[in-house]
């Protein structure tokens, strides 16, 4: 779709929602004019709504205080109900390179925000046969010191945001200083192994008003975690890999890597203009680099001379540049309010060559490096609109939404068709076109309304056409009763989608194997040599029918609790298919076809509980604990992704003094069930492993020694319960990632 045509159609989705006027009456004045006399309506604040919907959590900026983050907002998200880190499956492939997962519906169902912009930068990174990427997700681009609060929503409540948002949204909101404001941080986190990497940070952040209607934000970060070293997990594997180095075939131990070392730079800069009283202009530009520092990881278990001397040296073999462009407006009206957007967001992803095909896939062949570029357009506008009808206030929200993706990808193209022909496709990869795109334009409505006292209401309705599969709808209805002042009930139940990513769509993406993805049953006999895998143009959105019902107590002294049954029944879901779709054509040999399917049904459900519990004025205990009852492909009875079968968080703060908090937390990780099959192959494993369960715990103190310096310190797993990953493929079963040991931590901030 021509760019030209993409931003007059996000022009038009700006100004596509223009409110009237809603209930009101006409009076004489004193002075004989007519008034317009508006019906007294409530208004409802963001914050209320979302205390209203169901599956909503939030981290303040003193929660990060508490317990810091060492380098990824990911390692806080995690300790929210529903929440845990894994891969995109259950494949164990980039098993160290674990990303949000809401609910056991996948990383990729996860949508990440930014001040309500979404982040769509892992989808410039290449998608492996088992549906894996090398990538941190998007919860890295935000530094922990400039967050104000991070919300969280789960299920229903997210059907509203798009494709995506099945499992739910992850809203990063930035601090935005109403008073002149600086501040200088500092962190260091030493581990007690010294095979595991440190990590040192520090940024700085100024902002406030330069005048009575301008007032600007200016931050920068620079954040290094050291990798671990490369033999931290040696002796866990079996396995032998034979390369060739310098001529010379050599036969050595085939060691999971651990984890890769990483290296932030942020500067981002924000102007905000209020160019007449109820409306202002954000003017928004940031840019982040990061960069890893290179410990072996690859796709698979074979390796090779070039992989192994680059692991050797700790080089940098890829990096991630993300930069943005913003143009916001917030309106304040007689009838209501309203926030729209334009975002460009520029993602390079320039890295070594990695190989394309069976065994090497996913490891890197070459010094040459490439680069895939990524451009998203997204264009929002939304209106909050009080109402009062037949004695029922109301919050009506109406928007539109379009997002854009444009791909450039010279680099997952490079693979030529040697076995035979496939129609229509070019057999020389450098010929095929490394252009692809797709679009969606959404409109949306959601009514929250007071029905009674008790009982509200907030039925939503979304419709998305998408330029390659058409239109989708997505339906959705929360409630909340009152059933005493102290109890509510809340139950929601939506229908979400997300739609095909451009590797998957585009048929000019090719992969090759000659066994390591052959799915079972087709591997090379007589003539038949190896299988191609294909993008397909004609996918179909994955879609969910998500449901909650829960009970929540918000008791007195500030006692709160609840629990939350959810069930997901997943349809659609994209995987690599396992039935050919046809063979090559001409020569003597030939090769099976294969492409991305839709595959039928899958299930998720479990339950969610959480408490805070205040003890006195010096103490308090909050605690939330997820048990998943079902995740599974009904196809083949496999778990989507590598999930415990409960997780238990809690920690207690000790108010020691005014100035002086001592935070105590733990979570406990139940047994993680192991897939019985390869994700590639559907070969049966022959002893899949779980990993068995464990505790981390973390002991951490905030102490504010004068009102300009913070101190915080503490030590992350007290107990050193460290884990090695014992492969990164699915024959390690569940124990395909490392779990860190004990480390020490110190940070400083100063505001002024």
């Amino acid at each position: 779709m021509p760019r030209s045509r993409v931003l007059s159609t996000s022009a038009l989705a700006l100004c596509l929602l223009a409110p009237q006027l809603g209930a009101q009456t006409v009076s004489d004045s004193p002075s004989g004019d007519n008034v317009i006399v508006l019906d007294e309506i409530v208004v409802l604040s963001a914050e209320q709504q979302l205390k209203q919907a169901p599956g909503v959590s939030v981290i303040e900026a003193d929660d990060l205080a508490r317990q810091p983050v060492t380098n990824d907002l990911s390692q806080i998200i995690r300790r929210m109900p529903g929440v845990n880190l894994t891969g995109a499956s259950a494949s164990g492939q980039r098993g160290n390179q674990r990303q949000i997962d809401i609910r056991g519906m996948g990383p990729e169902n996860t949508l990440i925000l930014i001040d309500g912009k979404p982040v769509l930068s892992r989808n410039a990174v290449r998608m492996g046969r088992a549906g894996e990427r090398d990538s941190r997700g998007d919860t890295n681009w935000v530094p922990a010191e400039l967050v104000e609060r991070i919300e969280v929503l789960r299920g229903p409540a997210a059907a509203r945001y798009g494709s995506g948002a099945s499992g739910g949204v992850v809203n990063i909101i930035t601090k935005r200083p109403e008073t002149f404001f600086g501040s200088v941080g500092l962190f260091y986190s030493a581990p007690e192994s010294s095979k595991e990497g440190e990590t040192s940070r520090s940024n700085f952040m100024i902002g406030g008003p330069v005048g009575e209607r301008l007032s600007f934000r200016l931050h920068g970060n620079l954040n290094r975690s050291e990798p671990d070293a490369r033999d931290i997990n040696a002796g866990v594997d079996d396995t032998t890999c034979s390369f060739d180095r310098n001529g010379t075939t050599v036969t050595t131990p085939c060691p999971a890597a651990g984890r890769e070392g990483v290296v932030n730079r942020d500067l981002g800069a924000l102007l905000t203009w209020e160019v007449a009283p109820g409306h202002e202009i954000d003017f928004e530009a940031g840019i982040s680099r990061q960069s890893n520092i290179f410990t072996g990881d690859r796709q698979l278990e074979i390796i090779n001379d070039v992989l192994d001397q680059l692991a050797n040296s700790g080089a940098e073999t890829n990096r991630m540049t993300r930069s943005t462009y913003a143009l916001t407006h917030r309106g304040t009206y007689d009838f209501g309010e309203s926030t729209s957007f334009l975002q460009w967001e520029n993602t390079r992803n320039r890295r070594y060559l990695e190989g394309l095909a069976g065994g090497p896939e996913g490891s890197i062949i070459s010094t040459e490096q490439g680069t895939i570029t990524l451009d998203n357009v997204t264009a929002k506008t939304e209106w909050i609109l009080p109402l009062a009808f037949r004695g029922m206030d109301q919050m009506l929200t109406l928007g539109s939404e379009l997002r854009a993706e444009f791909m450039h990808d010279p680099v997952s193209l490079r693979q030529d068709i040697t076995v035979g022909t496939i129609p229509g496709i070019d057999p020389v990869g450098a010929n095929r076109s490394p252009y692809s795109d797709q679009w969606t334009l959404g409109l949306y409505a959601e009514d929250n309304i007071h029905v009674t006292p008790q009982l509200t209401v907030t039925p939503g309705l979304r419709l998305d056409h998408n330029s390659n599969f058409g239109a989708n709808l997505s339906p959705s209805l929360n409630a909340s009763y009152e059933i005493t002042p102290e109890w509510s009930l809340k139950l929601g139940v939506a229908r979400a989608f997300k739609a095909p990513n451009l590797f998957q769509l585009n048929p000019n993406y090719v992969y090759y194997t000659r066994g390591f993805g052959c799915p079972v049953g087709y591997t090379n006999t007589g003539l038949q040599t190896g299988c191609y895998v294909v993008g397909n143009p004609d996918l179909k959105p994955e879609t969910s029918i998500n449901k909650e019902i829960g009970l929540a107590y918000n008791g007195v002294n500030g006692v709160d609790a609840g629990l939350t049954y959810f069930h997901n029944d997943y349809k659609d879901r994209i995987a690599s298919g396992m039935v050919p779709v046809g063979v090559t054509t001409g020569g003597t040999n030939f090769a099976q076809v294969f492409r991305w399917e839709n595959v039928p049904e899958a299930v998720v459900s479990g339950l969610e509980g959480n408490l805070r519990l205040p003890m006195g004025d010096a103490f308090a205990l909050t605690a939330n604990a997820t048990y998943m009852i079902k995740s599974e492909d009904k196809s083949n009875g496999q778990p989507l992704s590598l999930v415990p079968d409960y997780t238990v968080n809690a920690s207690l703060d000790w108010y020691a003094r005014e100035d002086v908090t001592v935070t105590a937390s733990a979570t406990h990780y139940g047994r993680t069930p192991s897939a019985t099959l390869t994700a590639t192959t559907g070969v049966a494993l022959e002893n899949p492993a779980p990993r068995p369960a464990y505790t981390i715990a973390n002991l951490g103190v905030v102490y504010d020694f004068t009102e300009t310096y913070r101190l915080t310190a503490g030590v992350t797993n007290v107990f050193d319960k460290r884990i090695l990953r014992e492969g990164s493929v699915a024959s390690a079963g569940a124990n395909t990632y490392n779990e860190a040991g004990r480390a020490f931590y110190l940070g400083v901030n100063a505001t002024f």
